[in-house]
């Protein structure tokens, strides 16, 4: 006995058509042949196929709904390999990147923009508060001055890719049960751009492109933590001829302070103080990340006293590199001597 068709796709009888249009585009996705390799994949994704034709046409699934497989012709009555309204926009939904129905038509590859690059900046504690010009030395590609970034050997011209024939993209067709499908990947000689070197510039070898150090400042802003990348646009690898650099990102590191901690913008400082400062009160200086600042200790004072200095913390870093003030620097204390008393 057939199942249900709405059991098949995992919706409700109340389902509306972009809900079985969903289940449908994600069982076939798992299921289709040319991607599900496995033996019941043929037969599954034809099951899945008819339960979605019939309820995806208001008509069909009327007649259903009130009179089961009945209503449509019976169970064997189904013809698999028959077209419906809407099916094939849905194929090209799922396997756009794997080509098309027969027929189908694609454009050959632009030229690829360039890679993006990292490079690491070790900066100290107080540098990350109170921002610093760092300078970088990294490498990334740059076009060939002598080909122009074409690859080939000046006086000479590119030639059309004999594999793909200009085309950009290799194809393979195979038979399925819904006709002819049309696979298409970039051609592996020429990276998808229909053309290739004939003759070899002498100074970058045909690759168009040639590693070179770059040294350049980047400028840190207050604020910074560890871990946060930095964009600099334009600054990556240079793409084909015609094509966008890539972009360079510096990925900051703060060395560990001797004494200070960072709490999200606050800066902690554990205090110890000796037991005659606790008991009877002192005004001692306590080091900041902009020098000295006096606290007034009272009598009495416990463990784990808490005192803040407002504004001597790390500013506020916004998306766009400014700042909006400064969280706070917060010193707890305990009863041990020190050298800042």
């Amino acid at each position: 006995m057939a199942r249900d068709y709405y059991e098949v796709l995992g919706v409700s009888r109340s389902a509306s058509k972009d809900d079985i249009k969903s289940a449908f585009r994600k069982l076939a996705r798992e299921w289709h042949p040319d991607v599900n390799k496995s033996p019941e994949a043929h037969a599954k994704f034809q099951e899945y196929n008819e339960a979605y034709q019939v309820l995806s046409d208001d008509d069909q699934r009327a007649r259903y709904d009130r009179f089961g497989h009945a209503g449509i012709g019976g169970a064997g009555g189904f013809n698999p390999t028959g077209g419906f309204a809407g099916f094939d926009e849905i194929f090209e939904e799922l396997f756009g990147s794997f080509g098309g129905m027969r027929g189908s038509t694609r454009q050959r590859r632009g030229p690829r923009p360039g890679q993006d690059r990292k490079v690491d900046v070790n900066i100290s504690f107080e540098e990350s508060i109170f921002g610093v010009s760092k300078e970088v030395t990294f490498e990334r590609q740059e076009l060939c001055t002598t080909c122009n970034g074409n690859g080939a050997e000046p006086g000479t011209s590119l030639i059309r890719c004999p594999e793909c024939n200009g085309v950009g993209e290799v194809r393979r067709a195979q038979q399925t049960l819904l006709g002819t499908i049309v696979t298409a990947q970039p051609c592996p000689r020429c990276q998808g751009r229909g053309e290739v070197v004939q003759t070899p510039c002498h100074t970058c070898r045909g690759a168009g492109k040639l590693r070179t150090p770059i040294t350049m400042d980047i400028q840190i802003p207050p604020g910074v933590r560890e871990g946060l990348q930095i964009q600099l646009r334009g600054e990556g690898d240079a793409g084909d001829a015609g094509a966008p650099k890539g972009n360079l990102f510096a990925a900051i590191h703060v060395r560990e302070h001797e004494y200070f901690k960072r709490k999200d913008n606050d800066i902690i400082l554990d205090l110890s103080i000796n037991v005659a400062q606790a008991a009877l009160g002192d005004r001692i200086n306590v080091p900041t990340v902009e020098g000295d600042e006096p606290i007034v200790v009272p009598p009495g004072t416990q463990t784990g006293k808490q005192f803040r200095l407002r504004g001597k913390g790390v500013p506020r870093l916004r998306t766009d590199g400014t700042t909006s003030g400064r969280g706070d620097q917060v010193i707890y204390t305990s009863r041990w001597m020190c050298r800042h008393a």
